[in-house]
């Protein structure tokens, strides 16, 4: 066989590429990943019990609107690192605006009340137990993101692994919003953006092994 008649042959059978594999993977892992986080929070925390009256309330908006924009960031990363080839881009300016804007925020409250009431700002009554919180929520999300990312055959893993970890987080934190009492900028600005850190680093750890294809 002639190599012309071989490369004919291999290319008469080749299968169109599905262009919205990627939306439908992702479409995916999210939508399961936020059920079962929202499952676990139901099962062993709880929504707020005044979440009615606070959701009337532009804070909560704008409690919500940390992770809701790392997601979309994190998202857009995600999806790119996760198919070979595919430059990053403007990717990282949007995953870092919204964390410098929460930063900004929190140091302009912190810098419009007196020394004394900073500590409790950025402390509030649930820093021990919050980032672990967020951790332990992302783990479902966790395991969807990857199952997704993998069926892409992503090549740079430690960084897939990362996004993919952040995308899992900022999901989770959505989330635990729904929990927290917390109506602190200076909270958010530490403990929300070191909980979404946790399943970030754990993705860039296991990438390489996790996202092996």
């Amino acid at each position: 066989m002639k190599t012309e008649q071989l490369i004919d042959m291999l290319a008469s059978n080749t299968a169109p590429v599905d262009r919205r594999i990627v939306t439908r993977r992702f479409g995916t892992a999210i939508a399961v990943g936020l059920l079962l986080a929202l499952l676990v929070l139901l099962i062993f925390f709880g929504i707020r019990p005044n979440i009615g009256e606070i959701a009337a309330t532009p804070l909560f908006w704008a409690k919500l609107a940390l992770p809701a924009t790392l997601l979309a960031g994190a998202l857009l990363v995600t999806t790119r690192l996760a198919r070979p080839g595919v430059t990053v881009g403007s990717g990282w300016a949007t995953v870092a605006a919204p964390v410098v804007a929460v930063w900004l925020a929190a140091l302009g409250l912190l810098l419009s009340v007196s020394t004394d009431s900073r500590w409790s700002l950025i402390f509030g009554e649930t820093w021990r137990s919050c980032p672990m919180n967020i951790a332990l929520l992302s783990i479902p999300t966790f395991a969807c993101v990857f199952w997704a990312i993998r069926g892409l055959a992503p090549t740079r893993l430690r960084l897939a692994g990362a996004a993919g970890g952040l995308l899992a987080g900022s999901i989770a934190t959505l989330v635990y919003s729904l929990h927290c009492p917390e109506m602190s900028v200076a909270f958010w600005a530490v403990w929300y953006v070191l909980g979404m850190l946790i399943p970030t680093a754990v993705g860039a750890v296991l990438g390489p092994r996790l996202l092996r294809w």
